[in-house]
């Protein structure tokens, strides 16, 4: 595979190796009858907007149309995640067991609302919908899909209804000349256990056990002239490790030792799984009967750009084979903010008035929601009110998120971190860079998804002036639950 950008050369071990197409082949089926659409890998958002091609007759050049669709799409891919599901407020959101699927109702104009059906559980609400709307996104001014180069940075959300959300303001200029494509491969094998370890210092416990059993398998390797492990790693769940310098159960007596390794054959990563017992009898005191151990095949993840007019899209129906040749696109442009020119950076709270000692925990000002994306993460923040967003601004700074994040670096430094402005929902989105080795294939972290990489975040402290203390939300149960 030779790409624009990047290139994997290794024929031998390649699993898969797919381009994401966009809406518009969707919406050929459809109009030449067809019922249901089969397709392989097409961009997520495009199985809502090649209907709206269809159903309004949206051309290649309606780009703020085509924003708008794809909008509508991102929004509801992801099921419950809109009307509630994984929401920072998840107290406010009744009903699990019967949370409503989301319904977009979408028009000619590009208007959106999203709701639910009337019964069901969950919640729609503008936090709701604010955090799915920069979920898996890095530059929400720049999101680029097959079809259009969507600016969702000044997307306006209105509540107009209990569970319903009004949404508007959607951009999109002309979609570049390449197609995002996936290559996976065989990377080896992978052995995981899951060990309990119940005692006094549990976490040091089954730190020093993990280093052990490693040390004993990797004699085992050398006696039977194996190679080495490509990689070993425990994970401590309960210690609050994921927490880095910021965990706050160091001293718990009880954890789960999450034991990796990584062999470039089966046989080596079977010797850990069937050493890894000797612990039970052998070495730290209070370790139980092992939870779960499982060998598996390890596959990497290459990603690239491949350009459009080397592959081309086939729309199949009755028997009869209809070639798409590429949409109008342009070169590949430049960042958007070169675009942009330099813009007036956003107004800054006075430092006359910060005060140091008057320090609200995150949650408190914002709602926060992340994902993965390949070997990075995003965590998006939004400020539950808009005179809250020059705070969060002041305080969380790249370098100070990327200090946060220390722990989960590339050899322990503090990952790159690009910061986005959101004004159109009051937020900021940090792209976290190589900071989920792997991708969430082979990543050997708690949260290989990042879902939980947000939670991290909430105890940030943000100064304030001695003004906003007062408008800040009066029912805390975050603060209750310290």
């Amino acid at each position: 595979v030779r790409a624009t950008y990047g290139s994997y050369d290794q024929a031998d071990g390649v699993i898969s190796a797919n381009t994401y197409f966009g809406a518009f082949p969707v919406a050929l089926a459809l109009a030449q009858g067809a019922d249901i659409v089969v397709t392989g890998r097409v961009v997520d958002s495009a199985l809502a907007l090649g209907p709206l091609i269809h159903e309004f007759g949206w051309g290649s050049d309606d780009h703020d149309l085509l924003a708008a669709g794809t909008l509508a799409g991102h929004l509801l891919e992801c099921g419950a995640q809109v009307t509630g599901g994984t929401f920072t407020d998840w107290r406010d959101v009744p009903d699990w067991a019967n949370i409503g699927y989301p319904i977009g109702e979408c028009h000619a104009d590009g208007s959106l609302v999203i709701t639910k059906p009337a019964g069901t559980g969950g919640l729609v609400s503008v936090g709701t919908v604010a955090e799915q709307l920069l979920y898996e996104v890095s530059d929400p001014a720049d999101y680029i899909v097959a079809d259009v180069r969507c600016d969702f940075s000044t997307v306006q959300l209105e509540q107009i209804a209990p569970d319903r959300v009004l949404v508007s303001g959607a951009r999109g200029r002309p979609p570049t000349d390449s197609l995002k494509a996936c290559v996976t491969f065989d990377k080896g094998w992978r052995g995981i256990a899951y060990q309990p370890v119940i005692g006094e210092d549990a976490a040091e416990n089954a730190t020093r056990q993990a280093e052990a059993l490693f040390a004993r398998a990797r004699q085992l390797l050398r006696a039977r002239n194996l190679p080495d492990f490509t990689r070993t790693e425990a994970v401590i769940i309960g210690g609050e490790a994921s927490f880095g310098a910021h965990g706050r159960h160091a001293d718990t007596r009880e954890v789960i030792c999450k034991l990796v390794v990584d062999h470039p054959e089966q046989a080596g990563a079977e010797i850990f799984t069937r050493e890894q017992w000797a612990a039970i009898s052998g070495m730290a005191v209070g370790t139980s009967v092992n939870l779960a151990t499982q060998v598996l095949p390890l596959t990497g993840i290459h990603l690239c750009l491949v350009e459009k007019r080397i592959v081309t899209p086939r729309v199949t129906i009755a028997g009869q084979c209809i070639e798409i040749p590429p949409a109008n696109s342009g070169p590949l442009a430049a960042p958007v903010a070169a675009e942009r020119g330099n813009p007036v950076p956003p107004a800054e709270p006075s430092t006359a008035l910060v005060l140091e000692d008057v320090v609200a925990d995150l949650v408190r000002l914002a709602w926060v929601r992340s994902g993965d994306k390949g070997h990075l993460f995003n965590v998006a923040v939004i400020a539950r009110r808009p005179d809250y967003l020059p705070f969060l601004r002041a305080a969380l700074t790249p370098a100070a998120v990327a200090d946060w994040y220390a722990h989960l670096g590339p050899a322990g430094r503090p990952p790159r971190v690009d910061r986005y402005e959101v004004p159109g929902v009051h937020a900021l989105n940090f792209v976290v860079h190589d900071a989920l080795t792997g991708g969430i294939n082979a990543s050997t972290r708690l949260d290989p998804a990042a879902k939980g990489m947000g939670q991290m975040l909430l105890r940030f402290p943000i100064p304030l002036t001695r003004a906003l203390p007062g408008s800040l939300p009066t029912s805390d149960r975050h603060d209750e639950e310290r």
